[in-house]
């Protein structure tokens, strides 16, 4: 195999192990956002760098909740610049304010997708929503994660401080494919697996709400 034949096949490989290892995680992160939002609570979903995808995914999607709290700060995204970004997730404080500003309270849950699972912004997140009484649920690469050491203050990594962790199976540095020529590897997963890791927790959560009775807020295309 070569070229993008060798990285169908490795990725493939990848979902399918993430598909049968995280099957129980998704279960226990769903029944903690179907109950939060059973009781009046909030679901919200966070990610920093590339990982914002992960947050829209979850966000006014047809077929997903609509009871989604997206955190998408512009600075933390890509669209103002990939040094802004990268520098920005890395700030001691920063999430303490994206705290403050969108009020997360005690019995909401929290999802942050982070692969490195290193950078302060979303380690502190994730102890300030704990402190505040929230639930987290972190979506991070333990293989990566496990071989680095954290820029947080406290050196605490993300899956460090989370309820719950979904393993997105990826390799370290999430690039896959070595290719005669080139210093790099090429073909990253982080997101292709994540996503499809977020919509099968998407139909664990609609599913635990219409077993208790409740009628799920889910949304229809608007192009159909």
């Amino acid at each position: 195999m070569a070229g993008a034949e060798e990285y169908f096949g490795k990725a493939l490989a990848i979902a399918h192990q993430a598909a049968e290892t995280q099957l129980g995680a998704i279960r226990v992160a769903a029944g903690l956002v179907a109950e939060a939002l059973a009781g009046g609570k909030r679901f919200w979903v966070f990610g920093t760098g590339h990982s914002h995808a992960l947050a829209e995914e979850l966000y006014g999607r047809a077929g997903g909740l609509a009871d989604v709290r997206a955190i998408l700060e512009p600075g933390l995204m890509l669209h103002e610049g990939l040094q802004k970004s990268s520098l920005l997730e890395r700030l001691p404080g920063l999430a303490a304010v994206l705290l403050e500003v969108n009020q997360l309270a005690s019995g909401d849950v929290v999802l942050i997708a982070s692969n490195s699972g290193r950078n302060a912004v979303p380690v502190e997140f994730a102890l300030g929503a704990r402190e505040r009484g929230a639930q987290v649920i972190a979506l991070t690469s333990l293989a990566h994660t496990t071989s680095t050491t954290s820029r947080a203050p406290g050196g605490q990594r993300l899956f460090e401080t989370a309820d719950v962790v979904i393993d997105n199976c990826g390799v370290p540095g999430d690039a896959l494919i070595e290719v005669p020529g080139s210093p790099e590897l090429t073909g990253a997963t982080s997101t292709t697996v994540g996503a499809m890791l977020v919509q099968a927790l998407t139909v664990e959560i609609v599913t635990r709400l219409a077993e208790r009775g409740e009628t799920p807020n889910v949304l229809r295309s608007l192009n159909v």
